[in-house]
């Protein structure tokens, strides 16, 4: 159970949150207006941002961390390899042998 005098974390929301939750989670309790007002605006229209589902009224928590994850370089893929097309053909062996 999350203490009330301890900020929110985008852990302790449920699956899909209100804007104004995922703000004070991302920012804090201070900074969520702002955040919603001059900053969501452009992350809602940045590819891999999640929208709002229509049906469980709020946006995927887990999609909105991903993105975060992403947009901060902090999961192992993007530290491991660059970002680009894979060239399927790199991985296939060669049909002429020498």
């Amino acid at each position: 159970m999350k203490r009330p005098d301890l900020p929110l974390r985008l852990d302790d929301l449920p699956m899909f949150a209100t804007d104004q939750q995922i703000a004070e989670a991302i920012v804090g309790k201070d900074m969520a207006e702002k955040w919603m007002r001059e900053r969501l605006p452009t992350l809602a229209s940045k590819p891999g941002f999640p929208p709002i589902d229509a049906f469980h009224g709020g946006r995927p928590v887990k999609l909105v961390a991903r993105f975060y994850d992403e947009y901060l370089g902090g999961n192992d893929r993007s530290a491991a390899a660059p970002r680009g097309v894979e060239d399927v053909n790199a991985w296939k062996p060669s049909k002429h042998r020498g």
